[in-house]
């Protein structure tokens, strides 16, 4: 801490000021000897309140447990090209809240991740039927975060049975965020995203519903996704069009083997309007930890009945053609010195356009092992880039560099 002194005595001391003239010496100095150490003693009175302060202040901010890069190592990038800075990992409650752990497990995964720097926690209205939004803010009010610490941000789509709740229309844009934002006890999310499998609501509507709530201060920014590029493009589009709010970012599947939007289509995006790229499923719904090696485990998710999509998955040939090429990156995460996930998600992260990383576990141990990951960054060069690519086989071909081959 640092702190300026102006002394408002004509000469206080050796380090005082003086007026021009008599070498510095005034009338008043000269028949008050008194002046000179009556400043002084003025001015250690406040150099100690100062040091005392400035102690306080650091003892302070030493204890306080919160989401600050110096003290926990993790990175923040811009959330698209928007002033938002957001933790590089964030913590999504699709599986963390989902219904198959109990609120205390929900509430101790929470505090690692904010212990470790995160600062960005994703919901959805849908998720367990709004339950993940209950026991989200169950656990903020309770642990007593600044709400100015955190990143809140929710999806909406799938509110309810009724024809008019769910959709991308006005009507359940408004009244679906306000709902959940009783269920979480905030006043506002930072992010709330248009989540759009399937909507015949003209672009307009949603872009000026979006605009309503940023402007009405239930949401600070908009996002999209599972939206195309030309989508995206569309709603930027018209936002100019209309003087309306644009997105900043979109959600994106993006993994070892799901790779062609995140690094063809969403960087022009990212250069041309400032759309940045918050990435779900780093693991591949746990394909990448390397569990299903031998088949499918009892416990895990892909024996839930919920799940035999990712079991037929799992159990088909490009499933193993897949967990062949796991074993190969298993060699390059040992010669880093890491695990298979943690590689797996610093991989995500060597991505420019990418601002966050949502991280999905049940495990507290998992959590604390894949936030480590933030340590894999720095190895991440371009010749084990390379050697990734080399493995997986998959690279896709951006359009310079079929313009250059052409």
């Amino acid at each position: 801490m640092q702190v300026s002194f102006a002394c408002s005595d004509q000469d206080g001391g050796r380090g005082g000021l003086r007026p021009p003239g008599n070498g510095g010496h005034s009338k008043q100095n000269a028949t008050s000897p008194n002046t000179a150490s009556k400043a002084r003693a003025r001015f250690r009175t406040v150099a100690l309140i100062a040091r005392s302060l400035g102690s306080l202040t650091h003892r302070y901010q030493h204890n306080l447990k919160e989401s600050t890069a110096k003290l926990t190592g993790m990175k923040y990038r811009n959330l698209g090209k928007s002033g938002l800075r957001v933790s590089c990992l964030g913590l999504g409650t699709w599986v963390t809240f989902g219904g198959q752990i109990s609120d205390e497990v929900a509430e101790q995964l929470m505090t690692i991740a904010y212990e470790n720097g995160v600062n960005l926690f994703d919901t959805a209205e849908v998720y367990a039927g709004g339950k993940a939004e209950i026991i989200l803010g169950n656990i903020i009010k309770k642990k007593c975060w600044r709400r100015s610490s955190l990143v809140i941000t929710t999806k909406l789509y799938w509110g309810g049975k009724a024809e008019t709740e769910r959709g991308l229309n006005r009507k359940h844009i408004i009244e679906g965020l306000r709902s959940s934002l009783q269920r979480m006890q905030l006043e506002y999310v930072d992010v709330v995203f248009a989540n759009r499998p399937d909507c015949n609501t003209p672009m307009e509507e949603i872009v000026r519903a979006m605009t309503h709530l940023i402007n009405n201060g239930m949401s600070m920014y908009w996002g999209t996704s599972r939206w195309s590029a030309m989508e995206i493009m569309e709603a930027y589009s018209v936002a100019r069009q209309f003087n309306l709010i644009p997105p900043v970012c979109e959600q994106a599947e993006y993994h070892f083997f799901q790779r062609d939007k995140v690094e063809t289509q969403l960087p022009e995006l990212y250069h041309k309007i400032g759309v940045g790229v918050v990435s779900w499923s780093p693991l591949a719904c746990g394909i990448i930890t390397g569990k299903y090696e031998n088949g499918i485990p009892e416990c895990s998710r892909a024996s839930m009945k919920p799940y035999a999509w990712l079991k037929d998955k799992i159990v088909s040939e490009e499933g193993r053609k897949q967990q062949a090429k796991l074993k190969e990156l298993t060699t390059i995460s040992e010669k880093l010195g890491c695990t298979l996930p943690q590689l797996a998600i610093a991989w995500c992260l060597r991505n420019e356009g990418v601002s966050s990383v949502l991280l999905g576990t049940s495990n507290p141990i998992q959590l604390a092992e894949n936030l480590r990951a933030m340590e894999v960054i720095p190895k991440m060069t371009a010749v084990i880039a390379t050697e990734i690519d080399h493995v997986l086989g998959n690279q896709p071909h951006r359009k310079k560099d079929f313009q250059q081959a052409h």
